[in-house]
């Protein structure tokens, strides 16, 4: 065969048939938790997992060794690198990560958050549950306990991570609102993310504040160590603890009492619903008021706040709590 006919067979093997598509390259695309090793954020992951499963995606999950917003700076520097196609985040620190997130934007990549609401150079932000009333399904199952009076105390992940301070900003305002006679026993408190940190924290509560009647946590660790520090006081029936949680984790404090109630939601649904909302904006689907999700259903969708926006709160109490996840 001569040169000029190798160079004709070697460009026809080049050309798709007609009637024939070229297959569609597999989209990359990588949750960061807040930290690694968590069980909330492992779960999460399985979430990522299984959604690029459903899409053929090749969706994983890439943790921070700890919760400082550096962390995560470092890891979204290494995927623009690699030129993943989008990054789905649950934001530590809003502030110190926008100009990363702007260099990925700049790079092409899509950024879908969870937990940052108004996050200015996301694509969207995918809330698993209404912000206002995950607030007011708090009050209303605390304020149940307390009997409408007395003190508490609210336990955030960090006073910069986003989500966590809106729930409790909400909390306190509807509280003031509809139940006057509770109130803070101090200012909210960063250790939600921490077990060890909780637990003391929590037993040094109750010792300064005998008029402390819950704990309130916005972050899958403090009821852990809040339910541990009022099982090692006996304290179940004067001090609640609700809280987001792994049930699995929490189990046997929830069927002994030490917690009383978990308030929370899936997080392998916030892994998911991220990451399939991430492949959407890169495909150029049109998000757009009745946008779904398979096991979501229909989304509030506020083009002008970028937010997609579900409710799947779940409760976790004695009576289910064998028959969760």
């Amino acid at each position: 065969m001569n040169n000029t006919k190798k160079i004709i067979l070697a460009t026809l093997t080049c050309i798709p048939l007609l009637g024939t598509s070229v297959m569609a390259q597999e989209l990359d695309i990588v949750n960061i938790p807040k930290i690694g090793g968590m069980p909330w954020f492992n779960r999460m992951g399985d979430g990522v997992k299984e959604a690029g499963k459903e899409y053929n995606l090749n969706a994983y999950q890439v943790g921070p060794s700890s919760t400082d917003a550096t962390a995560q700076v470092k890891i979204i520097e290494d995927l623009i690198a690699k030129k993943v196609d989008a990054i789905t985040i649950v934001p530590n620190d809003a502030e110190v990560l926008e100009p990363v997130f702007q260099k990925a934007r700049k790079a092409g990549i899509a950024i879908v958050t969870n937990e940052s609401p108004g996050q200015p150079s996301a694509n969207w932000e995918v809330s698993i549950i209404d912000d206002k009333q995950f607030a007011q399904d708090y009050l209303d199952k605390v304020a149940e306990f307390m009997d409408g009076k007395g003190g508490y105390v609210i336990y955030v992940g960090s006073l910069t991570v986003p989500q966590h301070n809106l729930w409790a900003d909400y909390f306190v305002q509807y509280q003031k609102e509809q139940y006057p006679d509770m109130y803070e026993v101090t200012t909210r408190m960063p250790v939600a993310e921490n077990i060890d940190d909780s637990r003391r924290t929590t037993l040094d509560l109750m010792r300064a504040n005998k008029d402390l009647k819950a704990v309130i946590s916005f972050g899958s660790q403090g009821p852990i160590g809040a339910g541990r520090a009022v099982q090692d006081r006996r304290a179940k029936k004067s001090v609640g603890v609700f809280g987001m949680m792994i049930p699995s984790q929490a189990a046997s404090l929830i069927r002994n009492g030490n917690i009383t109630m978990g308030i929370t939601y899936d997080p392998a649904s916030g892994g998911y619903a991220t990451t399939k909302v991430a492949a959407d904006v890169i495909n150029g689907v049109d998000i757009e008021q009745g946008y779904t999700l398979k096991g979501f259903g229909e989304a509030e969708v506020k083009k002008e706040e970028k937010l997609i926006k579900f409710h799947k709160v779940l409760f976790v109490t004695k009576d289910n709590i064998d028959q969760l996840y």
